[in-house]
């Protein structure tokens, strides 16, 4: 059921900026609403200035899964209509021509769209573009640089309004700001290129025999003298401002598995509901193993036989997962994981990932830095256990009913012992959840006492009614 959108007041915040800033930058974290804001930023422009259709670009996972999700949760932007440029050719130029509020477009797609309109004269036909992880813009510059970028950049001049949103403005240092605000101000603030920005701010440094090999370091006030310069256009809302350091930020990320998945994890719980329904003390074993095998589906893989054999069945998590990491921008994850097949394929999707193993030397790697994911099963991190000089962002890949478990996690990194290390940051815990899957019992299990039976049969029961078709009348 959609529910109204009640904008805290750092959203208000976002939202009064960038409609009194036509071209402007939102560096907002991960989780403090970046989405929705940027939606009612939409909505307003469209039904009070008659400006859009707006064109959101964003990395695939999100463009495919985060926005049309987000339009749906909220009854404020339910009549939005949501066009994704994605898939097959047929399929973005189907969506290119279909009447909406909103187009999403992923990155990548960016050169087709470019040839597309090139090639049969058509005119940029979206006054509103919305740029979501806009550190995908970085690498531009009025020469060279990525072509993404570059076939973006060529219809600047039909931008009524720019929004760049990013949690992580600069993640590589100061030379990842020229590109996105040439965007938003066309070279004004930082320099028309990217030669007179580094002349500005940057002395360049030999770090080679050959002439070629400079490394270029910022002046010692170029940060101050940048930020100054950008401040105008670009609003930037810290966690901390507006959450206390002694509680950890919760975001939930929403992903929704492919069609295919879906309908197997379906049959799945239905098979589920029958065992659970007529449970008997020897019935009871299955269908503790059926809900183990819808998390493991929710996760993204299933065990084939009684050998181990397992495999793959989607990649939503994972790719949940990438934006998080996106989203970091550096900072080491320490990421919870349940099943083996969960560790298999995070290792396999991210090589530079190390599964705990208990060994101080590991231990003592993750808080120097050198190991940017962690992957710990949560039975094997309990007590004693201090992670928090590694890192203040812990995500949970999969769902189990172990509060305990869950909290002792949580607690490896926790406020109090960022805090007694001399690290006044926020705590920020990711779930990755399945939508309409039984990761949202076991999320709530971890926070009630009832029994887990009990919960699942209600919330197969409630799935139940929802998906039965109502009955209508002929008029």
């Amino acid at each position: 059921m959609p529910r109204d959108f009640k904008p805290w007041p750092y959203q208000e915040l976002m939202i009064r900026f960038a409609l009194k800033n036509k071209r402007c930058g939102l560096f907002v974290p991960m989780g403090m609403g970046k989405t929705s804001s940027a939606l009612m930023i939409i909505q307003i422009l469209k039904d009070l200035y008659g400006e859009g259709p707006a064109l959101v670009i964003a990395p695939l996972a999100v463009a495919r899964n985060a926005w049309p999700s987000e339009v749906r949760k909220w009854s404020d932007f339910c009549h939005l209509k949501v066009s994704p440029i994605l898939g097959t050719t047929k399929d973005r130029v189907k969506a290119l021509h279909t009447k909406a509020d909103v187009y999403v477009i992923n990155y990548d797609n960016l050169q087709w769209l470019d040839n597309y309109l090139t090639s049969h004269n058509y005119t940029w036909p979206f006054p509103v573009v919305v740029a979501d992880e806009s550190t995908r813009l970085k690498s531009f510059r009025t020469r060279q640089g990525s072509k993404r970028a570059k076939s973006l950049a060529k219809f600047t001049n039909f931008f009524r309004r720019f929004i760049a949103l990013t949690g992580t403005p600069s993640p590589n240092g100061l030379n990842d700001l020229w590109g996105q605000l040439w965007f938003i101000d066309n070279g004004q603030r930082l320099g028309k290129s990217f030669t007179a920005f580094h002349e500005r701010w940057f002395r360049p440094l030999r770090v080679g025999a050959t002439a070629a090999a400079v490394q270029w370091v910022p002046l010692e006030h170029a940060q101050e003298q940048i930020q100054n310069a950008i401040s105008d256009v670009c609003l930037s809302i810290k966690a901390e401002d507006y959450f206390d350091l002694d509680k950890p930020h919760f975001v939930n990320v929403e992903v929704e598995l492919p069609d295919e998945a879906k309908s197997l994890y379906d049959d799945m719980e239905r098979e589920l509901f029958v065992e659970l329904a007529n449970a008997t003390t020897v019935e009871a074993a299955n269908a503790a193993a059926k809900t183990v095998k819808c998390l493991q589906l929710a996760n993204g893989a299933i065990y084939t036989d009684d050998t181990h054999n397992w495999q793959e069945v989607h990649t939503a998590k994972l790719d949940a997962l990438a934006s998080i990491v996106e989203e970091a921008a550096g900072e080491p994850l320490l990421v919870a994981y349940q099943f083996k097949t969960d560790l298999a394929r995070i290792l396999e999707a991210f090589p530079k990932a190390r599964a705990f193993d208990k060994r101080p030397e590991t231990v003592e790697a993750f808080n120097n830095g050198e190991i940017p994911m962690l992957l710990v099963h949560p039975a094997s991190a309990g007590h004693g256990l201090s992670l928090q000089d590694g890192s203040s962002k812990l995500v949970f890949f999969s769902q189990w009913w172990n509060l305990e478990e869950y909290l002792q996690v949580i607690e490896r990194i926790g406020p109090m012992r960022q805090m007694q290390a001399g690290h006044p940051r926020v705590v920020t815990v990711y779930q990755i959840l399945a939508k309409d899957t039984i990761d949202y019992v076991a999320l709530a299990k971890k926070r009630s006492k009832r029994e887990v039976q009990d919960m699942l049969l209600d919330y197969l029961r409630n799935k139940g009614e929802k998906n039965e078709p109502s009955q209508s009348k002929n008029l």
